[in-house]
């Protein structure tokens, strides 16, 4: 049983997403933090996935949508959320 201060390397598991994308409130970013300081092979998967994250972000950064791609794509987002133009 785990220390309600402390987190496990399968709690940590379950909530490295959501803190990958900042996510979590400030109390589960905080027990993420010190276990990440304290834990190796957790440390080593976080540095893996903020790795691919940051590659993704990178890739998407380069890519020109077509002007048409893009109105239909704002089109869309706005139906969606009620807001038709």
């Amino acid at each position: 049983m785990s220390r309600p201060d402390r987190l496990t390397c399968e709690e940590m598991f379950r909530r490295l997403d959501d803190y990958v994308d900042r996510e979590l409130n400030a109390t589960e970013a905080t027990l993420v933090r010190e276990h990440l300081e304290t834990c190796a092979v957790c440390a080593a998967e976080y540095a893996f996935e903020a790795s691919m994250l940051r590659s993704v972000r990178e890739k998407l950064n380069h890519i020109n949508a077509p002007p048409d791609l893009m109105r239909k794509l704002s089109r869309r987002l706005a139906e969606a959320e009620g807001n038709t133009p």
